[in-house]
């Protein structure tokens, strides 16, 4: 059996023009402020929102030029849009979790790069080479040591998502140590030194739940700023028959669905729906929601 995404993951669709040309332009940066917007991100990842968009507001009204703090995202709708980290923000704020499905492609792009740039720069404040100071360089999308002048770039961390199906009627969920009963997903985990991304599959499901896999294939991929990875979607076939053993204790418990449990979960909602439904599944901004859409839409 083998399938493919019917459509995109939300997070990858973005249609932002990232102008990495500009990034080294101040000239160019500077001409384009006057006409800019400015996208604010608190420490939580949140941002404003008016009307199911991200609230983005003129630059000039924060600064007369680009702050040294401000990260250039990138160009829309022929406007330089960059974002900036603030303490605290007023009025209707949300995040991607809880509120990225009734954003727009542009919107929830927009959030996706600046909450991934801005969790590297709070993490990256001395240099992994030198321990010296580093200050923003490149409009956000590198920094400096102040001592050496090494530049360094940001980092996204690889990882596998993996639906695990017996190659007809059904799929292995699993559930989190911290997440509520009910709530499932199907198997992720990041990616080793030295180890290839079919490799890292068959580690992370037999370390999960103890089962040997085949059939890998891969699906597509999206990113997730949590706090800067990047989710890459395999399907792998498992025997159905072979026992669960959870060895590494980073899931609480697993078992098979039907399609047609699926299909009914899918049609309840996401991880917010009613509590009385039996089986619960991630929301759309998920690539787990797309796989098993996809999966759940083939003919038994």
């Amino acid at each position: 059996m083998s399938f493919r995404l019917l459509s995109e993951p939300m997070l990858s669709r973005s249609p932002i023009d990232r102008a990495e040309e500009l990034r080294r332009d101040d000239a160019a940066l500077a001409a384009g402020w006057p006409t800019a917007r400015l996208l604010r991100v608190d420490s939580q990842g949140r941002v404003p929102v008016e009307d199911g968009r991200v609230a983005l507001v003129p630059a000039v009204d924060t600064a007369d030029s680009p702050p040294g703090d401000a990260v250039f995202l990138g160009i829309v709708d022929d406007h330089h849009v960059w974002a900036v980290a603030v303490s605290a923000l007023a009025g209707e704020v949300t995040d991607l979790r809880s509120f990225g499905d009734v954003l727009t492609e542009s919107s929830a792009g927009l959030v996706v790069t600046a909450v991934a740039l801005l969790n590297w720069h709070r993490s990256a404040a001395f240099s992994a080479r030198d321990g010296s100071p580093t200050v923003l360089s490149s409009a956000g999308w590198s920094r400096t040591s102040t001592l050496t002048g090494h530049e360094e770039w940001p980092r996204s961390d690889p990882a596998i998502i993996v639906l695990v199906h017996d190659g007809a009627d059904r799929v292995l969920l699993a559930r989190q140590p911290m997440w509520p009963e009910r709530r499932m997903s199907v198997l992720a985990g990041f990616v080793e030194a030295g180890e290839s991304l079919e490799t890292c599959v068959g580690r992370e499901v037999g370390e999960e739940v103890g089962l040997d896999v085949s059939e890998i294939t891969y699906l597509g991929s999206q990113p997730w700023p949590f706090p800067r990875s990047v989710m890459i979607g395999f399907a792998a076939r498992a025997d159905a028959a072979q026992p669960l053993s959870f060895n590494d204790g980073e899931i609480a418990e697993a078992r098979w669905f039907t399609r047609d449990e699926v299909r009914t979960a899918l049609a309840a909602g996401d991880w917010s729906a009613s509590e009385d439904a039996p089986l619960l599944l991630p929301g759309s901004i998920s690539i787990a929601r797309a796989m098993l859409e996809s999966w759940a839409a083939l003919q038994s």
